[in-house]
């Protein structure tokens, strides 16, 4: 395992870190995440994020980390909890915080990250959005100068917008998903200059795509489904030529690339087995994709260097009802 500097945190990190959200009732329950948590660990991941929001992921952790002796990096978010939610509400905002400690079983939080601080339509934080004011940030500063957290975050799902958000000097490290993989790349516009510019910690989540580059799908992309642009359908099918030329399987690639990239610090893995930890490291352990490699997935991503208007943030390739007639079990 290799390890990175977190930006400005000056925390040493595995460049493949563990996802929380399957390491609760949403994957295999408490003893598969042991069985996920305990291979990470074996195999040198250090630094694990969750957050309220990913069903019962704290609870199960902690009952899970105690048994591990090795010292581990710990984050998780404000957001969601307690409902019904008011991200204006500081006292249910440091409510939130105790309630991650208790469950986590821990007496510091590592990371204390805001959850999709950049869309106001789920969780409107700011009193004033252009200065990025509200009341979490000043629950933010509380718990760091109290020493009940180390260091602040954001996580969301924007390019722009969070930013903007970066820029404010609020925040140590960003979380940033659905921005950056083999076929989309909006953070190269703002998030990783931004990054740079703070000096800011940069953890990549959905390096697959929500799934979407987890597995191939030859038949339902042939297929032409409706919300799939024509460009993007292009993009697709010479991906898939050139795993056919190189004989690497996707989420490899995928991971590979995401860790071809310098300002990418640690790149989150979602498993809901052991297997598919291990699964990850080893891809990870070959090292960077070959130049010539590189050079041809630049290319396929100028085929639709921009997402099309229409297209959904997660590709749904796994829902039945986006497929045509007969489609459903193919891919």
């Amino acid at each position: 395992m290799q390890y990175r500097t977190l930006g400005k945190t000056g925390l040493r990190v595995s460049e493949v870190s563990l996802g929380g959200l399957y390491t609760s009732s949403l994957g295999g329950g408490l003893e598969s995440a042991r069985a996920i948590v305990h291979k990470a660990v074996s195999l040198g991941i250090n630094y694990i994020d969750t957050a309220p929001r990913y069903a019962d992921s704290e609870f199960t952790l902690g009952h899970v980390l105690p048994d591990v002796e090795q010292p581990l990096i710990l984050s998780t978010k404000l957001g969601g909890r307690p409902e019904p939610f008011d991200p204006k509400s500081r006292d249910g905002l440091m409510w939130s915080v105790e309630e991650s400690l208790k469950l986590l079983k821990r007496d510091v939080i590592d990371m204390l990250l805001i959850h999709e601080p950049d869309r106001p339509q789920l969780f409107n934080w700011w009193k004033d959005p252009f200065k990025v004011y509200g009341p979490v940030i000043e629950v933010l500063e509380e718990l760091k100068q109290d020493g009940v957290i180390r260091y602040t975050g954001i996580g969301g799902t924007t390019s722009t917008q969070i930013a903007h958000l970066m820029r404010s000097g609020h925040f140590d490290v960003v979380l940033t998903a659905f921005q950056y993989s083999l076929l989309f790349r909006e953070a190269d516009n703002d998030i990783f200059p931004a990054a740079e510019e703070m000096n800011m910690g940069v953890i990549l989540g959905s390096a697959l795509q929500q799934g979407g580059l987890g597995r191939r799908y030859d038949e339902v992309v042939r297929s032409k489904p409706p919300w799939l642009a024509r460009p993007r359908q292009a993009q697709f099918l010479a991906l898939y030529d050139l795993l056919d030329e190189t004989g690497l399987e996707l989420p490899e690639m995928a991971l590979r690339f995401a860790l071809n990239n310098p300002a990418i610090h640690t790149v989150l893995i979602g498993p809901k087995t052991a297997e598919q930890v291990e699964q990850s490291v080893v891809a990870a352990s070959r090292g960077p994709l070959p130049v010539d490699i590189m050079g041809r997935i630049d290319e396929i991503w100028r085929i639709c260097p921009m997402r099309p208007f229409e297209e959904p943030m997660v590709l749904p390739f796994r829902n039945p009802k986006y497929f045509g007639p007969g489609m459903a079990n193919h891919g």
